[in-house]
């Protein structure tokens, strides 16, 4: 079992930065691809970047390529989002998840084995 806890939501101005981490306990001696999901009011919870375990793969979703970054540091077992240019669509719950193994393509969220429970990032206009 991976327990994961995200940190580092909150409201910032249209243009603006945040970055999330996620910190993993539990069972993390074993290899696990990490990503970053995001879910709007009235929307489906939609894959938003993700990285292998070794961290030398990166996937983004093409609505955030050029402004965030997914980086992992495997001896904190903690995974982050940095997130430049904000804009207002970027509004969400943020969640962090784990997935068996590695990634070769950007996973779907059935995919991923254990979830977070969400921070919220709120961008004004």
């Amino acid at each position: 079992q991976v327990h994961l806890v995200e940190s580092g939501g909150g409201l910032v101005q249209a243009g603006g930065s945040l970055r999330l981490s996620c910190a993993a306990s539990g069972r993390t001696g074993s290899s696990y691809a990490m990503g970053w999901f995001r879910q709007a009011p009235g929307k489906e919870r939609e894959f938003v970047a993700a990285i292998s375990w070794s961290g030398d793969r990166a996937f983004y979703a093409d609505s955030v390529k050029g402004r965030f970054t997914i980086s992992r540091d495997n001896a904190k077992n903690t995974v982050y989002l940095q997130m430049n240019s904000l804009k207002p669509e970027d509004t969400a719950i943020y969640y962090c998840a784990a997935a068996r193994g590695t990634v070769v393509a950007p996973p779907a969220v059935n995919d991923m084995d254990y979830w977070g429970k969400g921070t919220l990032v709120t961008v004004s206009s």
